[in-house]
Formats: structure tokens, C-alpha cells, sequence
């Protein structure tokens, strides 16, 4: 989820071409920030919100906003921890730098030289992907493949996950296109543990959280303390109503994706990136070059070249573009119930974070991209119109869709004939058994992840989730042999509404016991 986990509106697909005028004095006031957090609130139904600004070596504004919990209605202030999902990536990037720095590794080492047992479905990519390959969404894997071992929360290890790579389906060559891939910054993090000689989360904490004071951070839910109640609860708008959706931050997605931070922590995160690499304390930890190195495209993406955007591109753990004539690096997580959006635009020395425990990304739009047009000084737009706007279609689209029935329903065998154990090369089992004539899918390695069938038509089938917040509906097809046996099943995603990470699709289930 990467991502995002969670499929967001891209900002590239909004923008007006509208002329810039020149870039002025920032003279965005705290309350003019605040005054945008809390107007968002009731406009995208959020039911909190933390942000952090900081303008030329100086947090203007670290604040919460709205409660953390629906249940508890406990407030949201600047030491409120969220999980910022796949902002992680930036951290896990740097980590890597410093390895380059301390001369332990290179960029471009292959990736087999540190994980000898590393495989892709593909023996030529397994053997020349690099570790700047890892970092920047270029392996040949396609969007969100894989994901399904650690999403929803599993039970394997980072050894399945390796032994599971090898049978991921690749979609294209190596460095051939865009596609944004967590599995890749997961295999990132195993170098960084391997080379460190540490766990990722020690050498994420020894090297960046310990010199930076960002002393309420972790990398992984459980690693919260027990006596700091003050973590958000996520929530999901579903069918007009709130729902509350409690998570543990992606913890199985690590490097990729399982940080828990606040805006007063990631004040200091930001200080040092605008500053190069040096902390607010004066403490090097990665040079100007290596910042450079990190901020420079490695993998181009499409530009619609108006007047905001003309260049877009992937870094490493960054997303890149020129915006009015500046630069602007940014990043965004996301976690079912909780959202995250990171901001910097160096060359004026600002930076922001939105942090929110709702999944309307509108409303974090709407607080950056207010602050950015005071900042580069550009023509007014109605970003909290706009944007509502966008979203309520969303919103609107989803709950009015409706999955057509054929017009002529064939029959499906008898149910039992399809109860079994499957099996995926890179999953595990799957299994479906009949319980008071109704068919029942278990992701066995998955908590989340168990259903009922519902015919669709002749031997296809869609899977209801008992968690329907998971908005994950998928179809199931089963292959019948000429006599009527039950050898395999395809899957695939009801709707385009449901997250990238349930890479349904991606799965190859062979029936192995009946």
C-alpha cells in the first residue's frame, strides 16, 4: 500500500495550466495552515489530522487536529503517532546511502552479491538488478506484485518472502518502465540487515531516529511502547458512515512501509533533508552528494508538460518533478484508515507532512498544495472546492456500483466439487471448503483474508470477504477439465476501487488436494 498502498488521486492529473507568476517571499502564517487542516476535516469527513511546516531551518507550524480515535475521541496533537506507511521508503533509501557512504556497498552492486539465494521469476533480471534498481520502482515486477504475502498481515518470514520472489510474475524487462513495487524495498531493507550486521529497524533507529531526537518513532507497531496511548486509530468511510479500522501500521511490510511517526519527529526528518543530510544538532548523517544522488530521477514517468509540470521522475524512496519552475520532491503512504503525504521544495527551504487516520487524500492535497501556492506565489485556485469536489465523486462512484448479472447464468457444478486445497508458487495454499452448503475461501497465511463464494456464473464465483471494509471483492475462476474435474482457479479484482496490493491477479492456483 503502497503506496501507496491505497490508490490516490496523483496531483499530475488535476493541475491546471495556469501561468505561474514569480516566486515571492513565503509568508504563509501558521493560522493560514491551520485554518486549511481544520477546514478539511468536516469537507472530507476526517476525523483527524496532524501537520508540520518548516520554512528555512524553522518548523512554522507542528500541530493536530480533529481526535485520533473515533471511539476514545481523544485529540490529535504533534506527538500523536500515525503510521506513514510508505514515506518509510525515504528512510530506507538514506539507510542504504549511508552503507554507500561507509563503503560497504555500492548503488549499483548486484543485489545477488548480498542475498546470494535472490531470485525473480526471471534468471537474467535476478542476476543484473542492482541495489539503485531496488530503490527505484525499475525491477520488472508489475505494481503491487507480490503484495499479497505481506498484505493483509501474514504469517511468513522474510525468508518465505525471498523464496516466494522467485515465482512472482514479471510483466517486463528490467528498467523497462515504472511500477511500483514494495516486495523490492522489503529485499532492500534484507541488505541494510545483512550488511549493517543489525536488524533493519536497529540500524533505521541507531542511524537516523537516535541523532535526530525523534525519540517516539518506531519501526513497527508492536515496538510502541505500552504506556504511549497516543497512536491513531484508522477509519474508513464505507456505504456514508465512519467505520473504525484499527491496524498495525503494515508492520509486515518493514522497510517498504512500517514506520510510526508524529509531526513534532518528523519536524527534524525534514530539517535534514532540506539541509542536505545535516541534522538540526549539526550531525552529519549523509552528505550533500549522496542527497543529490537520492533526488535525481533514475526512472522517468509520463508528463503532461503544462505549465505546472513538465518533468516527472522516480529517485530513490523519492518522487520527483519540476512544479512552476521548482523543484518538488514528495512521497505519500497509505494504510487502509490512514494517510500520509510528505512535501519539499528545496530550493525555497520548505517542507511539509500531513499525517491523517482517514483515506481521503483530497484533504492532505488540500492543506500542501494551499501552502505551496502562497509559497511560489501562484494565481488563486479553490483547492478545498476542488478537491471536495473530486472526492465526493469518488465517493459517489463506488457506492453506486453494482455488479451486473449476465444476462443468461449457467449453472455451476455441485459445490463440493469444488472444496480442495490450492496451491501458489508464490502465496502458499488457499483453501475452500463447503460449510452448511456454502463454499469458504481461507487465505491460509492471512488472518484477514477469509470468505464465502457467491456464484456468479457457470464456474466463476466471487469471493465475499467477511471484513467488507477491505473493499477487496474478487472474482474467482475456476478451471474445469472436459469431464468436469476442478484443476486450477484465476482471480482477479472486482472493481478498480480495491487497492493495488491485493494482486489477486497475480496468483496461480493449482488444485493439489481435493
Amino acid at each position: 500500500m503502497a503506496i501507496k498502498l491505497l490508490r490516490v488521486l496523483t496531483l499530475s492529473s488535476v493541475i491546471l495550466s495556469v501561468a505561474a507568476a514569480p516566486a515571492t517571499t513565503f509568508a504563509q502564517s501558521a493560522e493560514s495552515i491551520r485554518a486549511n487542516a481544520e477546514a478539511v476535516l468536516d469537507a472530507f469527513k476526517v476525523p483527524g489530522i496532524a501537520v508540520v511546516a518548516v520554512k528555512d531551518g524553522e518548523v512554522i507550524l507542528a500541530e493536530g487536529f480533529g481526535v485520533r480515535d473515533i471511539a476514545s475521541g481523544e485529540p490529535v496533537d504533534a506527538d500523536t503517532l500515525f503510521g506513514i506507511a510508505s514515506n518509510t521508503k525515504a528512510f530506507t533509501s538514506a539507510a542504504v546511502a549511508t552503507l554507500v557512504e561507509q563503503g560497504k556497498l555500492n548503488w549499483d552492486d548486484k543485489v545477488i552479491e548480498y542475498i546470494p539465494e535472490f531470485r525473480l521469476a526471471d534468471e537474467t533480471i535476478s542476476a543484473r538488478l542492482t541495489i539503485r534498481d531496488l530503490l527505484s520502482h525499475r525491477s520488472g515486477l508489475g505494481l503491487g506484485a507480490g503484495d499479497l504475502m505481506i498484505w493483509p498481515n501474514t504469517d511468513k518470514t522474510i525468508d518465505d518472502l525471498l523464496e516466494g520472489l522467485a515465482h512472482v510474475p514479471v510483466e517486463n524487462d528490467l528498467r523497462q518502465q515504472f511500477a511500483y513495487n514494495n516486495l523490492m524495498f522489503v529485499t532492500a531493507g534484507e541488505v541494510i540487515a545483512r550488511v549493517s550486521g543489525m536488524p533493519y529497524g536497529d540500524y533505521i533507529t541507531q542511524t537516523f531516529l537516535q541523532p535526530l531526537d525523534m525519540n517516539n518513532t518506531r519501526v513497527g507497531f508492536s515496538n510502541i511502547p505500552a504506556d504511549n496511548a497516543n497512536f491513531a486509530v484508522g477509519t474508513i468511510e464505507y456505504e456514508g458512515d465512519l467505520h473504525r479500522f484499527p491496524l498495525d501500521y503494515l508492520e509486515d511490510f518493514s522497510s517498504a512501509g512500517a514506520m510510526a511517526s508524529s509531526v513534532n519527529d518528523l519536524s527534524k526528518w525534514l530539517l535534514t533533508q532540506l539541509n542536505g543530510g545535516e541534522a538540526p544538532n549539526g550531525e552529519r548523517l549523509f552528505s550533500q552528494g549522496t542527497q543529490n544522488t537520492m533526488w535525481n530521477v533514475a526512472t522517468p514517468l509520463p508528463a503532461d508538460s503544462n505549465a505546472a509540470t513538465k518533468f516527472r521522475g522516480v529517485g530513490l524512496g523519492w518522487f520527483l518533478k519540476d512544479y512552476y519552475g521548482a523543484k518538488h520532491v514528495s512521497h505519500s503512504g497509505g494504510i487502509l484508515g490512514m494517510l500520509s503525504l510528505t512535501t519539499l521544495i528545496p530550493e525555497h527551504n520548505f517542507g511539509m507532512v500531513v499525517l491523517s487516520n482517514q483515506q481521503a487524500f483530497g484533504a492532505l492535497t488540500v492543506v500542501t498544495e494551499e501552502a505551496l501556492e502562497e509559497l511560489l506565489d501562484l494565481p488563486d485556485r479553490e483547492w478545498l472546492t476542488q478537491m471536495q469536489g473530486i472526492h465526493q465523486d469518488f465517493m459517489a462512484s463506488k457506492a453506486e456500483f453494482v455488479l451486473e448479472t449476465p444476462e443468461q447464468v449457467r449453472e455451476s457444478l455441485a459445490l463440493a466439487s469444488y472444496a480442495g486445497t490450492y496451491n501458489d508458487p508464490w502465496y502458499g495454499d488457499v483453501k475452500l471448503q463447503l460449510v452448511d452448503e456454502e463454499l469458504r475461501i481461507d487465505f491460509t497465511h492471512t488472518e484477514l483474508l477469509k470468505g464465502r463464494l457467491e456464484h456468479y456464473n457457470g464456474d466463476t464465483f466471487v469471493v465475499r470477504w467477511d471484513e467488507p471494509l477491505l473493499e477487496a471483492d474478487a472474482f474467482i475462476d475456476f478451471d474445469v477439465s472436459r469431464d468436469n474435474a476442478v484443476q486450477g482457479a484465476r482471480m482477479e479484482a472486482v472493481t478498480d476501487f480495491t487497492d493495488f496490493s491485493f494482486d489477486f491477479h497475480n496468483l496461480r492456483l493449482e488444485r493439489v488436494e481435493p
